[in-house]
């Protein structure tokens, strides 16, 4: 079994998959991400320390040949993968063109709802941990928050408030609240989208761009950064910036951000932040997404939980962790026997 994982969780993402094929009697091949080699070379430092016998959970670095080598190698049995949407639909096509199983989570685009009778002061709060936290570099981010009614107003507010106010840093330095992005290419696509989110017709409440951290005037920050009113049939509220930065638009009813919710091809998670339990529970059920929150800004299951994703936020049938990843790695088998009655007198 293999599994491609990404950069930005290079040490979490491993264990969605490594225990769970080891446990169900495989051997495991884990690529890192090429651009974040060395926790996983630390990783297999102690699982080799720990007297995994040679063989079981091997290592190898790459980019797209190394890729393609997983991808075709006939003793390879199943893919996970986590990543962009465009990388898992290619890795998915090309792992079933080769007979393998594969799951393979992609982009996202998550939209937080957040109705008057919300909780403002800590919606806000969590809302920026999970907006602007990791620099927004995780597919569980929320990207998207919809005000339904007198909410937007004060959202807007307290939001700008908040992403002037966050503490932008090398990440081992205390008090830091958000680090760089991966790479100068990263920071250069980031910005080119606000860009886009203004001439798309977005008020830009907190530019982030063109702005440095004492110390680190070469690093690739980009500071947490708030659009409003973006137009939702845009390409900012559609595309998956990867990057710290909230579109905020609002809505009348929660139907309608309902209706905005379910409009986007992706489907990894959204949230409502409400006091109500009936627009707790009509979010549940309406909205088309793998993970759900309610009052929390970032849907992570526990690992007894599959981890979900519906649209282009996923391709297979079985996702990471829980039954869902016992079952994956599992090659099942039906046995069905007859013994005559006098079987006893044959032996």
């Amino acid at each position: 079994m293999a599994a491609i994982t990404p950069f930005n969780f290079p040490g979490m993402i491993p264990f969605w998959f490594l225990p769970y094929a080891v446990a169900t009697g495989n051997c495991f091949l884990l690529k890192p991400s090429e651009r974040v080699p060395i926790t996983a070379s630390k990783l297999f430092e102690l699982l080799e320390a720990a007297g995994f016998p040679p063989g079981v959970a091997q290592l190898v670095n790459g980019g797209r040949e190394t890729v393609n080598a997983i991808l075709d190698h006939p003793d390879i049995r199943a893919v996970s993968f986590v990543g962009s949407t465009a990388t898992a639909k290619y890795i998915y096509s090309r792992a079933a063109a080769s007979g393998k199983r594969a799951q393979c989570q992609g982009g996202a685009k998550n939209p937080v709802v957040v109705m008057p009778d919300a909780d403002m002061e800590m919606t806000a709060r969590i809302l920026a941990d999970s907006a602007f936290g990791c620099a927004g570099q995780r597919c569980l981010a929320a990207s998207v928050a919809i005000g339904v009614g007198d909410a937007h107003a004060e959202l807007s507010g307290r939001m700008a408030e908040v992403a002037r106010g966050r503490k932008v840093g090398f990440g081992l330095d205390r008090g830091v609240e958000t680090g760089p992005v991966i790479s100068a290419e990263s920071k250069a696509r980031i910005e080119g989208w606000i860009a886009r989110g203004e001439q798309e017709g977005a008020k830009l409440l907190v530019d982030g761009r063109g702005r440095s951290v004492a110390g680190y005037e070469g690093g690739f920050f980009v500071f947490p950064t708030v659009l409003d009113h973006v137009p939702p049939q845009g390409e900012v509220a559609r595309t998956e910036i990867f990057g710290p930065v909230l579109s905020l638009m609002p809505a009348a009813t929660v139907e309608e951000a309902i209706r905005l919710v379910n409009e986007r091809r992706y489907g990894n998670m959204a949230c409502l932040f409400t006091s109500s339990g009936a627009a707790a529970r009509q979010f549940r059920s309406e909205v088309h997404a793998g993970n759900i929150g309610i009052n929390v800004g970032v849907a992570a299951p526990m690992a007894w939980f599959p981890f979900s994703g519906w649209g282009d936020s996923f391709f297979g049938d079985l996702h990471a962790q829980a039954h869902h990843g016992v079952e994956f790695y599992t090659q099942t088998k039906v046995v069905v026997e007859r013994w005559p009655r006098d079987w006893s007198r044959r032996f």
